[in-house]
């Protein structure tokens, strides 16, 4: 209740209000905002939340959060990704407020395991067909790679970097300006539904928000600090996008753009950044791998590791034998696999010593955990 009531007494972000949270907790932050009565040095933040400190929207907020299926995510929980944040709390990147105070999250996926490796992709809201078929590319190809395609949920780049994860059967998160019940643009309400199905849809403002440019401006710095590395599609000469890149550089993120028609406006600003030295050209999945993982260990093909990789053939077989749902028998797994019983015995008792099948009242099926 404390984090909610937190999360809305200030215009995010806030750094007085964060630095009077790590200095007495979120509690006691909290009552002493209510109260008027701050500890000695932190006067600012009775100036940043003089708006707001007697409405107390917690368990509204809280209550229109679970009704689209969110949680409130804090600097206490342990999916909180502070080290991805940690560049945001830095002297020369928080003229703009630093690092969010807690993130509203719709959607199962965790801030932290999202993260680890991830990719934002953006660019122009009015996309060319040149620039939506080459971020349907690298958003697909990422996605296969098990990176986390990351943007902003608008319409041309960022849409079509979604739309292309979400076909792929990838994970995406769309950070959004406006409250997580709000689904902006209103046409992207399914496809944000899609995003929530098995990634994320994130945001700092409490429910209820509207979509404001300012805010718009605020959340880039977040698509650039959960990511490994930032890729600009296509951007104009003075963008959102462009504002994106900035806070990447910044943040000491790999940038890299993609070149286009050089009669193109809306590649023009990936051009400059290339010709300026500020950003790496790419043009395929395996120069944004690169990109992000220049150490070499982002070899394309890799992929996350998965439970059935090193099987056998046998093991295999049997394996893609076996139902989603349900049990079968073992001579039911054998004629599907086209293996004799015996192979088919000894694959799933190696199998079932691995943990990836179970055997229940003497049918076999994938184990539950």
């Amino acid at each position: 209740m404390a984090w909610a009531y937190l999360a809305r007494v200030a215009e995010p972000p806030c750094a007085a209000v964060i630095a009077l949270v790590d200095a007495i907790g979120p509690v006691d932050a909290a009552s002493a905002i209510r109260r008027r009565s701050v500890p000695d040095g932190f006067g600012a933040v009775l100036a940043a939340t003089a708006a707001r400190h007697d409405a107390d929207c917690a368990t509204a907020d809280l209550d229109a959060a679970a009704a689209v299926g969110a949680r409130l995510v804090t600097r206490s929980d342990a999916e909180w990704p502070a080290w991805s944040l940690l560049a945001l709390s830095q002297a020369d990147t928080a003229a703009r407020g630093g690092a969010p105070l807690a993130l509203w999250v719709r959607g199962p996926a965790r801030l932290d395991e999202l993260v680890t490796d991830s990719v934002a992709l953006i660019g122009s809201r009015a996309a060319s067909p040149y620039g939506a078929h080459v971020t349907g590319l690298l958003a697909a190809g990422l996605a296969g790679e098990g990176f986390t395609v990351i943007s902003g949920g608008a319409f041309g780049v960022d849409g079509a970097a979604h739309k292309a994860v979400v076909r792929s059967g990838g994970v995406t998160a769309a950070v959004m300006a406006c409250g997580i019940d709000r689904d902006y643009p209103a046409a992207h309400s399914a496809l944000l539904g899609e995003i929530a199905r098995t990634g994320a849809v994130i945001s700092e403002y409490p429910p209820g928000t509207t979509a404001a440019r300012h805010r718009f401006l605020t959340r880039n710095r977040l698509v650039a600090s959960l990511s490994g590395g930032t890729v600009v599609v296509e951007a104009g000469r003075r963008s959102g996008a462009a504002n994106t890149a900035a806070w990447a550089r910044k943040l000491g993120r790999p940038l890299g753009a993609v070149p286009g028609p050089v009669t193109s406006a809306t590649s023009v600003g990936c051009h400059r950044m290339i010709a300026d030295g500020l950003a790496v050209l790419v043009s395929d999945v395996a120069s944004v791998v690169a990109l992000v993982r220049p150490d070499g260990g982002g070899d394309v093909g890799r992929g996350r590791t998965k439970p059935t990789d090193g099987l056998s053939e046998d093991e295999l077989r049997v394996h893609d034998a076996l139902p989603a749902r349900g049990g079968v028998t073992i001579e039911e797994i054998a004629f599907a696999a086209g293996l004799e019983i015996g192979a088919a015995r000894t694959a799933l008792a190696r199998l079932e010593v691995g943990g990836l099948v179970e055997n229940v009242a003497g049918q076999w099926r994938l184990a539950s955990g």
